[in-house]
């Protein structure tokens, strides 16, 4: 038994080393030294003030904001501690009652849209954090937002296409738009018209 005790206390203080010290210093380094945005939160400034994350969705409910997809996290939507879905599957009368509520407020808040309304803006996503949104659901909003806000259509409209990203690797993904980044574009566009 002896014998087997020192061996055993030897690599638990090894991997203690290379598990808990020196992997993690290596990784962070690494990330330091080659993304220092991503590693550091890929936070956003504006004003010399950190005003969100380009990873973490937030919650906008004026009309005169792009709305991101909405949050099912507690207590509050787009709570970046409590990372959380509805767990509502489609079978689910609560998504479809849920569903319908936004609708109708969507519409009501854009009455003349015709347009139906995309997917993203009336279901929630497992995070409950997505920063980003579909073009279509862009594009949706953007009659409400350059009413709301005094600005010419063809000017909001060249916001969403300055602000879109497409695929990843042209492959990947769906073509999307940040709303925080875009939300910041609208302020200071709407501070130069004044």
């Amino acid at each position: 038994m002896q014998s087997l005790i020192r061996p055993a206390l030897v690599l638990f203080g090894a991997l203690t080393l290379i598990c808990g010290i020196v992997y993690p210093l290596a990784v962070t380094g690494i990330a330091q030294a080659a993304f220092p945005e991503q590693a550091n939160g890929s936070l956003v400034r504006h004003g010399g003030q950190v005003v969100g994350s380009s990873l973490i969705g937030q919650s906008f409910s004026s009309p005169r904001y792009f709305w991101g997809r909405p949050s099912a996290t507690g207590p509050m939507p787009a709570n970046g501690a409590g990372s959380s879905g509805s767990n509502q599957g489609p079978a689910n009368p609560a998504l479809g009652e849920a569903v319908k509520a936004r609708i109708a407020a969507l519409r009501e808040l854009d009455p003349g849209s015709t347009a139906a309304v995309p997917v993203d803006l009336v279901t929630a996503s497992a995070s409950g954090l997505d920063p980003e949104i579909s073009i279509a659901a862009a594009r949706y909003q953007m009659g409400r937002v350059a009413r709301v806000r005094g600005l010419d259509a063809a000017r909001v409209a060249a916001l969403v296409d300055e602000h879109s990203k497409g695929r990843l690797l042209g492959v990947f993904g769906e073509p999307r738009v940040n709303v925080l980044a875009l939300n910041l574009a609208l302020d200071a566009e709407s501070l130069h018209t004044r």
